[in-house]
């Protein structure tokens, strides 16, 4: 207010000089003979005073304060205008009302539903903290409109702006400039008010909003305390102390009502979710693009047989449907608290495309029983939706909770023997069965709320866990797919063990899809906030021993990072098309070099990842690590040893996966290689497990270092009317007609004996050395059968 009445009290100044001129020209000629009298005596009083010291302002002086001035209310009035962000900051006040109308609007008339009001609340506290964070942006602007006021009013402490206000003859020889100044003040004070005004407005709205918000999130929390889990309060009386004469006309004006007013609901939520929505689809084509490139890939090159010897359930009957059952899984487990109708119709579409994945597979009987849980659950989603709570829809809702208690103890067995996965199933018919027999008591006893929560969930639950076996079945199926596609483009065509890797691949599936079914459950019976939160408070709370402040929420969290950390690294070969029983001969070493740095990678940032959520000081650690040296000095220096050789060998590669090497007394294919230690499979079928710290300390013999072949020798007698020249051809064009041995280097043939019709020799020629012994074998049958045909003997 201060600073307001000075901006006031200047522009008085400025007007009195503004209209001075006027003055000045209608009194002048009245005072001039007073003017000159002063004059004439003024020499006399003021001729001995000198006027070296004397301040005095030129013309120029004038000039360069009108300047500043004028540079002064410029650049106030354009920061007082307002700018992009002022406007984007309004736009977003408008569309927080038009969310806010729509809540409030649909708090009046909705269902009691659990889904809505979680919805409503997530929403609420949205545009509670919106409105914050508006009222904040708000005060910033006002402060700065007061910060441009005091430059304005700093110009009050120009002493020649000020010596020119207040000397009148001055100010008539400068009247155009302070006309233009005039022009610049009254602009910039007049945008001035008018914008203070508009942030007023906005604050004022932003208030009452808040007030409205807050009073609303009082409503939801209240409907959803009286939904929870507890018998000891009623909202309705007891079913048969309940009369219902409602007519059809006005519960056919209820359903139309509810109707619109779900239909807004659920569009608001599209609108507000439409980014994650629109990301989750991009993703899911991106999906279904990836798989139809690696099946058309294997049915262009002829693999389509080999394909269907893996028997997939989902991916042989085309891509859109598999792929559009994992998103909407996802969808149904990243939105949980969508409004009702939203996240039932998702979780209706998902049924009805299972509906057409089941149609072929699944038996008569099956098929009967799944239609049937599907006619339930609509129902039930109709009932909860777009019926008032009465007589009616009470005991429509006892009638299914009465038949989906049936359902479970009779019907249900025959969709456990259709699934992948049958592990959950058996909980997952208790909480069913469960569920509904306590729905029909609330029911009965007049918890409403809770009952119509509870039959949603039961039906949920069930066919949850069958989307989600169904899901762990594809994802399966995907991960089989790219290991056959990446190595049929490596030229292996063998078809692996599939069967046994699946059931290794899968158990870490079951963790994740274990998890999304009971975070499903928990969030439509309203308690999945209430776990988080507790726990939360759990994990976080602070525990010391001795020095060490430390949470579970780090132990846990330390321990989950390890365990992916090396759960990664063992998978991390099926990326790259390597399974456990690999023994090709032509297998990609430098791929598998690739493959063992990649792991070193994903085990070091692991611990890293590790030790940093631990939230352990550095100074701990310095405590830790030394220690541990102490450790190493006494008793782990083995260890070391082989985990810096495994380093080692990493990086120096004088041994590869694949490679066939001998180390002292043993020999055989290296078939991994860890940080620890390194696996040797030997001729006999033995895996032979050797310290890395003996592969470094011994001489090794590698066979493959620079290729895959090795030089093999036959000895053998030619006995027959034979000249040398004549065996030599003979010899090499059987060896030539042999696949297995490499032609590229030519054979190799020496004489140590030659006799009358009896010749000794050896015969050197290179093959793989992954075969060698069945190459010689087949090279000694070729050159019997061939030598006997020309009528000579060979003994070899």
């Amino acid at each position: 207010m201060i600073q307001k009445r000075n901006f006031i009290g200047l522009f008085a100044l400025f007007a009195v000089f503004f209209y001075a001129p006027l003055t000045y020209s209608q009194t002048a000629p009245a005072k001039t003979d007073t003017t000159k009298a002063k004059t004439e005596t003024a020499p006399a009083k003021t001729e001995n005073k000198s006027k070296l010291f004397e301040e005095s302002a030129t013309d120029s002086d004038y000039l360069v304060a009108i300047e500043k001035a004028g540079e002064v209310l410029e650049s106030a009035h354009n920061d007082t205008e307002f700018d992009g962000n002022s406007h984007h900051l309004f736009g977003e006040i408008k569309r927080t009302q038009s969310k806010l109308d729509l809540i409030l609007t649909s708090l009046k008339g909705a269902n009691p539903n659990v889904r809505n009001q979680q919805m409503y609340r997530i929403v609420l506290k949205e545009i509670e903290q919106e409105l914050n964070e508006q009222n904040t942006a708000i005060n910033a602007r006002n402060l700065a409109l007061e910060k441009i006021k005091g430059r304005v009013i700093e110009l009050r402490k120009d002493r020649t702006l000020m010596g020119l206000l207040t000397d009148t003859i001055k100010r008539k020889q400068f009247k155009k400039e302070f006309a233009n100044l005039k022009n610049r003040y009254l602009s910039t004070d007049s945008l001035m008010t008018k914008n203070q005004g508009i942030l007023n407005d906005n604050k004022r709205l932003t208030v009452e909003r808040k007030i409205a918000v807050s009073n609303a999130l009082i409503t939801v929390e209240s409907k959803l305390e009286q939904s929870g889990i507890s018998m000891l309060k009623r909202e309705y009386p007891a079913l048969w102390s309940t009369s219902d004469s409602t007519s059809k006309k006005i519960v056919g004006q209820n359903i139309k009502a509810k109707v619109i007013i779900e239909e807004n609901v659920a569009s608001y939520y599209l609108s507000y979710k439409a980014g994650s929505l629109i990301f989750l689809v991009l993703l899911m084509g991106a999906l279904g693009w990836y798989i139809a490139r690696n099946l058309r890939y294997l049915r262009n090159n002829g693999h389509a047989e080999n394909l269907a010897q893996f028997n997939f359930k989902y991916l042989n009957r085309g891509v859109i449907l598999p792929v559009s059952v994992i998103g909407l899984n996802i969808a149904v487990v990243s939105n949980l608290y969508a409004p009702a109708m939203f996240i039932e119709l998702i979780q209706l579409v998902l049924l009805v495309l299972l509906t057409f994945l089941f149609k072929r597979d699944w038996s008569t009987t099956s098929m009967r029983n799944w239609l049937l849980l599907l006619v339930l659950f609509f129902v039930l989603c109709f009932l909860d939706l777009f019926i008032a709570v009465g007589f009616i829809q009470r005991c429509a809702f006892i009638v299914i909770n009465i038949l989906g208690v049936r359902y479970g103890f009779v019907q249900i067995k025959t969709l456990k023997d259709q699934l992948y996965y049958k592990g959950f199933f058996k909980w997952a018919t208790i909480i069913f069965i469960g569920l509904n027999v306590l729905a029909i008591l609330n029911n009965l006893f007049g918890r409403v709320s809770l009952a119509n929560m509870l039959s949603i969930t039961a039906f949920i639950s069930l066919t949850q866990i069958v989307a989600l076996s169904v899901l762990l079945k594809m994802v399966l199926e995907i991960i089989l797919l790219q290991i056959y596609t990446t190595r049929v483009k490596r030229d292996i065509e063998k078809i692996f063990d599939f069967e046994s890797l699946s059931e290794t691949l899968k158990k870490p599936f079951i963790i994740v899809i274990s998890y999304m079914w009971i975070i499903v459950i928990a969030a439509n019976l309203n308690i999945w906030e209430s776990l988080r939160a507790g726990l939360n408070s759990l994990l976080s709370h602070p525990n010391t021993i001795g020095s060490i402040t430390f949470t579970l929420g780090n132990i846990v969290l330390f321990f989950i990072i390890i365990w992916v950390a090396h759960l990664l690294q063992n998978y991390v070969a099926y990326f790259f098309g390597e399974v456990d029983d690999e023994n090709e001969e032509n297998i990609n070493k430098k791929q598998h070099s690739k493959l063992l740095i990649t792991r070193l990678v994903v085990l070091i940032c692991g611990y890293l990842l590790a030790v940093a959520a631990s939230g352990m000081p550095l100074d701990k650690l310095s405590i830790l690590l030394g220690a541990l040296g102490v450790g190493v000095g006494l008793g782990l220096q083995s260890v070391v040893n082989n985990f810096v050789s495994g380093i080692i060998l990493i990086f120096d590669k004088p041994i590869q996966i694949g490679d066939v090497i001998n180390i002292a007394s043993e020999s055989g294919r290296v078939k991994s290689m860890g940080l620890r230690t390194t696996k040797i499979n030997s001729a006999n079928g033995a895996e032979i497990i050797i310290p890395n710290g003996n592969l470094l300390s011994q001489n090794i013999t590698n066979w493959t270092y620079t290729d895959n072949y090795k030089l093999v020798e036959i000895a053998a007698e030619v006995s027959g009317e034979i000249m040398p020249e004549e065996i030599n051809a003979l010899i090499l064009s059987s060896l030539e007609g042999m696949d297995l041995v490499n032609n590229t280097k030519p054979p190799q043939i020496y004489y140590t004996a030659i006799a009358d019709g009896k010749f000794k020799l050896q015969i050197k020629f290179w093959c793989s050395i992954y075969r060698t012994e069945e190459i010689v074998s087949s090279a000694r049958q070729v050159l019997f059968s061939n030598f006997k045909a020309k009528g000579v003997t060979i003994a070899t």
